[in-house]
């Protein structure tokens, strides 16, 4: 019975000694799990007030040129394109230039019927003829006229003063002497009625005669010209880029037969912005882009458009670029790329650096000890990526570029290391 009771008692101490080892293990384990969430938490406390402290960009602030890219598009277009049209209703007689096919000036095109042209102008001309004849018969008739009457006033004013010499002496009577004197009297007067005819020495007969031959042979140059006109010529030289004529066709007056597109020049009409205006000036070379052919040709402004086109409120810069190789056509897709100097020398920050509040701009600057000081400035021209300064920052000074919107005024923060090769950053 003894040794039972021992046996249990013995037994009971081992339990209990399991038991205390037990609890002094989930002690241990409790006090490591608090120590760890200690740290953690601690850590965690530190990590988030460290996040409190914004990082930021900085930039300087310089003087540089102010830059805008000013970019152009448009499309080659010919330096003429002269269409050949029918001045007159007739017949085609004949075609002479092909499509592609290149034509000098004066090269015969298109010719019609010229048959009742000819005849025009030979009935014409018979027309000019007779009265160039007739303003010369006239022409001689009057000049004898006008000697006859010169001839016999001359004579009978001779006659006169030899009667009168004689009636003086009592060598005729009075009534020869008169008679003598209605003769000269009518002589002088057929005489003025021949000279009150004239204008600058000329018969107005003869001047009728001379104007009527004159409109005669004026006919006769409108039928000659008539008849040519039917005959088209190149005015140009070129390539033929249009055509729509063939022999035995019926064409109507102004009908447009062929096109003649002269592309040895070529331009680029492109649209520029109003403020983009003072960037260009006639003759000033320009870089020009045509991208299916993959290459840039040098070009020149020729012209700007004094006006603004109503509809896009846009401006028109003709740029002339040469194309003697004969690799352009008309109708290509161009560009150009211009680098404006808006401002030389100007004192600029990054426009991110900017920001506006009621109508008031102003940046946040970071001193040396990376606090943070709000100032309010006034900016003028903008380009590209950068803006000009008018007032309120000195040259030098660093203007926060990032993070904008968790900055305020006398706020301290960190400030990034610049990029590799980065100028202007703190």
């Amino acid at each position: 019975m003894t040794q039972v009771k021992k046996e249990v008692q013995g037994n009971m101490k081992v339990e209990d000694r399991k038991k205390r080892m037990l609890l002094a293990a989930i002690a241990v384990v409790g006090v490591l799990l608090a120590v760890g969430i200690h740290y953690v938490v601690s850590q965690h406390t530190a990590s988030s007030k460290k996040n409190l402290i914004p990082t930021v960009a900085t930039a300087a602030v310089s003087k540089a040129d102010l830059i805008k890219k000013i970019s152009l598009v448009g499309q080659t277009v010919p330096q003429a394109q002269i269409d050949v049209a029918a001045k007159y209703q007739g017949r085609v007689t004949g075609v002479f230039a092909d499509l592609g096919q290149a034509v000098e000036p004066g090269q015969v095109l298109v010719t019609e019927d010229t048959q009742d042209a000819d005849l025009n102008v030979m009935q014409n001309q018979q027309a000019y003829q007779q009265a160039s004849a007739d303003a010369k018969t006239m022409a001689v008739q009057q000049t004898a006229n006008y000697d006859k009457a010169s001839a016999d006033y001359h004579k009978a004013l001779a006659s006169y003063e030899r009667n009168k010499q004689v009636f003086d002496v009592g060598g005729i009577t009075e009534d020869a002497l008169d008679t003598s004197a209605q003769q000269l009297a009518d002589a002088k007067a057929s005489l003025d009625m021949i000279q009150n005819q004239m204008e600058d020495g000329v018969p107005s007969s003869v001047s009728s005669a001379q104007a009527s031959a004159a409109k005669a042979g004026k006919m006769m140059e409108s039928a000659q010209k008539q008849r040519n006109d039917l005959i088209l010529t190149a005015a140009s030289s070129g390539l033929i880029g249009y055509r729509q004529v063939e022999i035995g066709d019926m064409v109507s007056a102004g009908q447009k037969l062929m096109s003649i597109y002269d592309n040895r020049r070529l331009y680029v009409d492109c649209q520029a912005a109003e403020q983009d205006l003072p960037a260009f000036s006639l003759t000033m070379p320009i870089d020009v882009s045509i991208d299916s052919l993959g290459k840039s040709i040098t070009g020149q402004v020729i012209y700007i458009s004094p006006i603004v086109d109503p509809t896009s409120l846009m401006y028109t810069v003709r740029i002339a670029i040469d194309n003697s190789a004969g690799d352009l056509k008309s109708g290509m897709f161009a560009r150009a790329l211009l680098n404006s100097v808006l401002r030389p020398q100007a004192l600029l920050i990054p426009k991110a650096a900017v920001l506006e509040k009621d109508g008031a701009e102003y940046v946040f600057v970071v001193d040396d000890k990376n606090k943070v000081t709000q100032k309010t400035i006034k900016t003028g021209a903008k380009g590209d990526s950068q803006v000009e300064i008018l007032s309120g920052l000195a040259e030098g000074e660093q203007v926060a570029v990032t993070n904008m919107s968790r900055l305020r005024d006398g706020l301290t923060v960190q400030v990034e290391a610049p990029a590799d090769g980065q100028e202007g950053s703190k």
